[in-house]
């Protein structure tokens, strides 16, 4: 695993205190957002294939990880991670940055892209775009929230097996053990569960749209002139084929699409096809 330094800050409400993982370098800087029920250890395999090229921050958001959980439910929504998200970026002196984010995360992008257009020199969306299938949704709402800890590691690894076995058609035991060390924690009595805090889901229950907004439509037509790369899982039930399709229309000069075959939602992004995507848009930023 690369080696990266442990940055606290202040949220932008300065209510909580949040974490990011910062792997320094003289590169160009990217933000890398992870997804609803995940934190910064989501990306440490693209961490290790990116340090030393890039500034990379990768932060937990409110409510995940390392991160200050809210006692305000309310505020687990992509406004509220976008203002942290800038708060985060202003107290490391970045003023303009790639941003990178896994389905919650690519929305965050997209509403801090809509914002602040300067500030985004290029999007890369990990199965995520304007329009939200509400199947996925639904099958998250199914599993996300508070749960009876697990016994052990053992038993957190088959319960994120048995919640993601569709989206990864192709992985080994070995997968959903490091899946299960990068999305639960270990409790003081030995017992383990997921790092999150379970209150997110309300989000579910009460306003979807602090899930995903329910027309993100008219914010990508404010993106045409930024660079765009989207991943989607070629099995996906959150980002169909059929939107893919409808960003490609409305974005036909600064936007690239691939899919990752076997991968549901959402693609790890260590998938050789992804990492090649991702590098070739990457450098052609720089040209």
């Amino acid at each position: 695993m690369m080696k990266y330094a442990d940055h606290v800050y202040r949220s932008a409400d300065d209510r909580l205190d949040l974490y990011a993982r910062i792997y320094d370098a003289e590169g160009p800087p990217l933000l890398l957002m992870h997804g609803l029920t995940r934190n910064s250890a989501d990306f440490e395999a693209l961490a290790g294939h990116l340090a030393g090229k890039y500034q990379l921050t990768v932060p937990d958001q409110r409510g995940r990880g390392r991160s200050e959980h809210d006692p305000e439910p309310e505020n687990y929504n992509p406004a509220t991670y976008a203002a942290d998200m800038f708060k985060l970026l202003d107290e490391l002196a970045i003023e303009q940055v790639v941003l990178i984010g896994t389905s919650m995360g690519g929305l965050i992008a997209m509403v801090m892209a809509g914002m602040a257009p300067h500030r985004a020199s290029g999007l890369i969306l990990n199965d995520i775009g304007p329009d939200v299938e509400q199947s996925g949704l639904d099958r998250i709402q199914a599993y996300v929230g508070a749960l009876e800890p697990f016994a052990n590691w053992e038993a957190a690894a088959a319960h994120c097996k048995r919640i993601n076995i569709d989206a990864f058609a192709d992985v080994d035991d070995g997968f959903w053990m490091e899946f299960a060390r990068h999305t639960c924690t270990l409790r003081p009595d030995g017992r383990v569960e997921p790092a999150y805090d379970p209150s997110i889901s309300e989000g579910f229950s009460e306003d979807s749209a602090n899930v995903a907004p329910p027309d993100l439509w008219p914010m990508w037509d404010l993106l045409a002139t930024i660079p765009l790369l989207s991943i989607r899982g070629a099995t996906s039930d959150i980002l169909s084929a059929r939107t893919v399709a409808e960003m490609q229309r409305r974005h036909p000069h600064n936007f690239t699409a691939i899919e990752i075959q076997n991968r549901g939602h959402a693609p790890m992004l260590d998938e050789p096809d992804a990492l090649v995507a991702i590098n070739v848009f990457l450098q052609s930023l720089e040209s």
